[in-house]
């Protein structure tokens, strides 16, 4: 925090300390001429009498005040200021984590000795690899690893980058860099409109033929390389099966020719920063079963 913003808060929350204090003090004592005096509220018939607060009324005011200025010195809350304990919130979470860091090493490095195929189905295994999903990659795959529109699906059989244990390992460990280039400068609108009717007839779509056959001469020329001369990918540059009807970013007419057009540039994070060695192989685990 900046020493201006630090300063501010620390005058302000003084500030109103010390007017709180001074309204609570002010309201302690009264006129004794003032007796049997009332605010002039009267509800049911009952009125208000002008009283000073009750005693134990007043202590407990004062008490909150008491423990509010301890509080203050003691732990941070007064701009930069760190307080006495020189306590944190960040402090108390990295002692947490690694205090259950120590108590589940041992399990966790059985596991990390074990294959994954092996461990895929344990029970305990399945347990903590779907909170390590929750926290890491449900806000991209959906909760149930179905993914959604520019996301890839991970209960299904298509996998852009390859469904081995060692694949999604990989791809956990250093993250993937999508790659699709943009043609729209280069076939132009009616060149797009010819490889996006060979791009879906492919999957066995109806489109119209004239411009299928034209469409199939750019692919082979353009995007044969990645995506084979069939259309099957390549798993190894990330190159999607065009064949079996599933589509990372639509399948329609309209989405594939966008996609041919403008390219596509999805990142997959890496989390060989984020996890360690052996929550990335329980990760992985749970990866590899969502689809078994």
């Amino acid at each position: 925090m900046a020493s201006f913003w630090s300063l501010w808060v620390i005058v302000l929350t003084s500030l109103t300390i010390i007017l709180i204090t001074w309204i609570l003090f002010a309201n302690r004592t009264r006129d004794q001429n003032t007796e049997g005096n009332t605010t002039g509220h009267v509800y049911d018939g009952i009125e208000e009498y002008d009283n000073p607060l009750p005693s134990w009324w007043f202590g407990m005011f004062l008490l909150t005040i008491v423990f509010g200025v301890g509080y203050l010195v003691i732990y941070p809350g007064l701009g930069n200021y760190q307080g006495l304990l020189g306590w944190s919130s960040i402090e108390q979470h990295d002692r947490a984590v690694a205090k259950a860091d120590e108590k589940y090493r041992d399990m966790r490095d059985r596991y990390l000795a074990m294959p994954i195929e092996e461990i895929a189905s344990d029970p305990a295994v399945r347990k903590m690899g779907m909170r390590m999903f929750s926290n890491n990659c449900a806000q991209c795959h959906g909760a149930d690893g179905k993914g959604a529109y520019g996301f890839p699906n991970l209960t299904d059989d298509d996998w852009i980058y390859g469904g081995t244990p060692e694949a999604i390992k990989a791809t956990l460990v250093n993250g993937r860099q999508a790659a699709m280039p943009a043609w729209g400068s280069i076939l132009g609108d009616q060149g797009i409109a010819e490889t996006t009717a060979y791009v879906m007839s492919l999957s066995g779509r109806d489109v119209d033929d004239s411009l299928a056959s034209a469409g199939e001469k750019h692919f082979q020329t353009y995007c044969a390389a990645c995506h084979q001369a069939d259309g099957t990918g390549n798993q190894a540059l990330g190159a999607p099966n065009l064949t079996n009807g599933i589509w990372l970013y639509g399948g329609s007419a309209e989405q594939i020719a966008h996609t041919l057009r403008a390219g596509r540039n999805g990142v997959m994070p890496a989390f060989k920063d984020t996890l360690t060695e052996d929550k990335i192989h329980i990760l992985t685990a749970y990866v590899y079963g969502l689809n078994q």
